[in-house]
């Protein structure tokens, strides 16, 4: 396995969950959830880049290392390029993006991400997908769809349901988009130069920069799915259920 960094971005406003990464999960914040899967991975090192000091302090409470960015980074992907020159990461070095509402990521989709980017030089990013089997979601907008080509390069995002069924009715197995993320150090600081397009204004997805472009996402299907991630408050009621049993 190769070494790479897994940073996790956490802020603090979150607009439908204020103070989200401190809130309790069966006994400890949700960071410190996020930060115990991260650890599982056999990561060289855990970061969380956060706005708060308070999230500062209760990540290194949790055994990870932490840097205070500024607030008013657009997207996760710009905040981990400050900490990136913070931590002074050579150009080189594989980086790990774990969202700081997933405290079900598994360690083992860390782990995917990180050694597809290794072996991927032709891409700039790694993410992934997993099969989307419950009818109700594909209409959701906050479960992203995602469309590859035939070797799992992404072709398109989208919160609408990609690709359109004019009949009506479709054999398609539609894909939902995990919002984790692999890239070289080098690329981060590229990405977080260039301008946001309005794709990305539009759908308020942070990797449509990156097709905008022209660039290659790698895609594949997860070995492992995680569950759900914490929005709202009624997705953190669910996922305290779901930790209590």
């Amino acid at each position: 396995m190769p070494d790479f960094t897994v940073i996790i971005p956490a802020r603090y406003a979150a607009s439908r969950l204020p103070g989200k990464p401190l809130l309790d999960l069966a006994g400890k914040p949700i960071i410190a959830r996020v930060i115990e899967r991260a650890q599982e991975s056999g990561a060289t090192q855990v970061v969380v880049a956060t706005d708060d000091p308070r999230i500062e302090g209760e990540a290194i409470a949790a055994g990870a290392k932490s840097v205070l960015t500024r607030a008013d980074h657009p997207s996760g992907t710009d905040r981990i390029a400050e900490a990136v020159q913070l931590l002074g990461l050579p150009e080189d070095s594989l980086v790990v993006n774990v969202q700081g509402d997933e405290p079900d990521m598994p360690a083992e989709l860390i782990q995917q991400m990180a050694n597809a980017l290794a072996k991927r030089k032709d891409v700039v990013m790694c993410t992934a997908c997993s099969a989307i089997e419950e009818a109700g979601l594909l209409d959701d907008p906050n479960v992203v769809k995602v469309v590859r080509d035939q070797n799992d390069i992404a072709l398109y995002f989208s919160r609408a349901p990609i690709p359109y069924a004019r009949d009506g009715q479709s054999t398609f197995l539609y894909r939902r988009h995990i919002g984790i993320y692999a890239y070289r150090a080098s690329y981060i600081a590229q990405f977080s130069a260039a301008s946001i397009c309005q794709l990305e204004q539009t759908e308020k997805l942070e990797q449509l920069r990156a097709l905008y472009r022209g660039e290659k996402i790698y895609c594949p299907d997860a070995i492992k799915a995680p569950g759900p991630g914490i929005d709202t408050p009624a997705d953190l009621e669910r996922a305290r259920a779901a930790w209590q049993d």
